[in-house]
């Protein structure tokens, strides 16, 4: 079932989006025509197994790669053909990145990290650090701040990953495997917090290969060869935090 329309404007419009990869000997197809809407507040995880678009998709979403053919909207802005810098400039302002692999940078602590971004856009130094010290906040870690990547859980670098996403305030997170590599625990911890925040009207989509991930988000859509095979809103959507709470006590080893 395809989600409704709405007189809104939607946050991502993708319009018979194609790309292709060019070399002398052949083309690649990596999306073929797709058609994607988003609506505001949506949680939309993208499913597919290796070669079936979804990281491609991801990267023309994130602006960080453009469509061979077709046109992408973003917020309303056509950001098909800008340039580099524009693109870059969109990014920043309306974007926020959750990696599989936290990118943290390893010697600086959980609250430089989430400054980073305000960093580059020319924000105060005591702006910087109240924004990131709320955004930490508001992901459980206020304890935390002064801490550096290798003295933090898996879970506790994804959720300062989550904060450095979040302190500029983007109304769209994209989330590119963000559990795979924690434990099922975690994992349900993370998806717990991203329910949570797409709870307060935040756009989320996620890209992952797993089936009961994506069964945490409102709408699933399947890729499968360049294109999108099925567009399903979750009618048994798992809730992240009762899932969590299901899961058999973890076992004392002292």
């Amino acid at each position: 079932m395809n989600q409704a329309p709405s007189n809104e404007v939607p946050l991502i419009e993708l319009h018979e989006v194609s790309k292709e990869y060019r070399s002398e000997a052949f083309v690649v197809r990596a999306l073929r025509g797709v058609d994607l809407r988003i609506e505001r507040g949506d949680f939309v995880a993208m499913v597919g197994q290796s070669g079936s678009g979804k990281s491609t998709m991801m990267n023309i979403i994130g602006c960080l790669d453009r469509p061979t053919y077709g046109r992408y909207i973003l917020d309303g802005i056509d950001v098909t053909t800008r340039s580099n810098d524009a693109r870059a400039i969109v990014r920043n302002r309306l974007i926020g990145f959750i990696f599989q692999g936290f990118n943290l940078l390893p010697r600086t602590t959980a609250l430089e990290n989430v400054e980073l971004p305000l960093v580059y856009r020319s924000v105060s130094g005591k702006e910087r650090r109240e924004r990131a010290r709320a955004a930490l906040e508001s992901v459980g870690l206020g304890d935390r701040m002064h801490h550096t990547p290798n003295q933090l859980s898996g879970g506790q670098q994804q959720r300062v990953a989550i904060a450095r996403a979040l302190v500029t305030s983007p109304p769209l997170l994209l989330a590119d495997e963000p559990t795979g590599n924690l434990d099922t625990r975690t994992s349900y911890e993370v998806l717990g917090l991203l329910q949570e925040l797409n709870a307060q009207n935040i756009t989320i989509v996620l890209v992952t290969h797993e089936h009961d991930i994506a069964a945490c988000a409102k709408r699933v859509v399947s890729m499968r060869d360049g294109k999108v095979q099925s567009d399903t809103v979750s009618t048994e959507r798992i809730i992240a935090r009762e899932a969590l709470a299901a899961l058999p006590p973890l076992e004392d080893h002292a």
